[in-house]
C-alpha cells in the first residue's frame, strides 16, 4: 500500500521538526566584565564571592535574556586598565571615559545612573560649609586610584600627597576613620558609599559634616573592548530593558544613586 503524499509529506515535516527539537540551543556569547573593589559597586570581602550593585546588576542582566552570559572577573582600580587592554575583561562598568580611557581603544554605553563624589569633614562648633570652599592647607583622605575633579583628574599618588598632604587608602571605611580621629580634616567618598555608611553606623551621624560643595557628578558609562562579544548599543538595549521592568530602580534607587534619561549615543 503506497502512502499519501500529504503524509509523506506531515512525516517529513514532523522528522525535521523532532531534529529540530533536539539540536542543542546556541550557547550564550560570555562577557567578562571587570570587577573591582569599588563600593557599593562592588564590595570584595576577604573570603567569599564580590557583593554590591555590580553583581545585582549582572544577575539581573543574565536573568532577563540568554543571547549573553555576564560574567565577573576581579580586578582593582589600578589594574583595570591593563586587564582590559589585554583581553582579560571585555567591559568595564560604572565607569567615565574621562577616568584615564582616553588612550585606551573602547567603545561607551551611556547607563543613565549618575552619583556624585563630596566632601565630609569632622563637625565641629562653628565648623561651616564654607570649611570646604578652599582645600590648600588642608589633610586629605583620598581613595587610591580614584580621578578627582578637583585635582583635575590627576591620580597619581606622589601629586596628589605633594599637592594636597593626600593620603591614599583603598577603604572609604578608613578615609571617614581618619577624619573621626582627627588625622585627616577632609575625606571625599562617593555619595552612595556615605549614604550606606551612615545606615550602618548611625551613633557617628552627627559627628560628621557633609559638603553641599560636590567635587563632580559621576555620570556612568559602560567602556566595551572593540573585540567585547556586545556592542554598546545591544548593552544599551539590555539596560533599557531593565529600567522598563524597573529593575534598575530597584537596584540603585535604596543608594541613592539617580536613575537619568539616557542620552543619544
Amino acid at each position: 500500500m503506497k502512502s499519501s503524499p500529504i503524509r509523506t509529506a506531515a512525516g517529513l515535516m514532523l522528522a525535521a521538526l523532532a531534529a529540530l527539537w533536539v539540536l542543542p540551543a546556541p550557547a550564550a556569547q560570555v562577557v567578562r566584565v571587570g570587577a573591582a573593589h569599588f563600593p557599593p559597586y562592588t564590595i570584595r570581602p576577604e573570603n567569599g564571592a564580590d557583593t554590591g550593585l555590580l553583581p545585582e546588576l549582572v544577575a539581573a542582566l543574565n536573568s532577563a535574556q540568554s543571547d549573553y552570559r555576564f560574567e565577573l572577573v576581579p580586578t582593582s582600580i589600578p589594574r583595570r586598565f591593563g586587564d582590559f587592554k589585554d583581553g582579560r575583561t571585555d567591559m568595564a562598568i560604572f565607569e567615565n571615559p574621562e577616568w584615564g580611557w582616553k588612550d585606551i581603544p573602547h567603545t561607551t554605553a551611556d547607563m543613565g545612573l549618575e552619583d556624585a563624589e563630596i566632601f565630609v569633614a569632622q563637625n565641629k562648633p562653628g565648623r561651616q560649609q564654607n570649611y570646604f570652599a578652599d582645600l590648600k592647607g588642608k589633610r586629605l583622605a583620598l581613595y587610591s586610584g580614584y580621578h578627582y575633579e578637583f585635582a583635575n583628574f590627576n591620580a597619581d599618588p606622589k601629586y596628589l600627597a605633594e599637592t594636597y598632604s593626600a593620603t591614599l587608602t583603598y577603604s572609604h571605611d578608613s578615609n571617614l576613620l581618619m577624619v573621626l580621629r582627627g588625622r585627616a580634616d577632609i575625606a571625599l567618598v562617593t555619595r552612595s558609599y556615605l549614604f550606606d555608611y551612615l545606615l550602618r553606623n548611625e551613633k557617628v551621624r552627627d559627628e560628621l559634616l557633609v559638603s553641599q560643595r560636590i567635587d563632580q557628578i559621576y555620570h556612568h558609562y559602560a567602556i566595551l573592548s572593540p573585540k567585547a562579544p556586545i556592542t554598546g548599543e545591544a548593552f544599551g538595549k539590555l539596560l533599557q530593558g531593565l529600567r522598563d521592568n524597573g529593575q534598575m530602580l530597584k537596584i540603585f534607587d535604596p543608594y541613592k544613586i539617580a536613575v537619568v534619561p539616557v542620552a543619544h549615543q
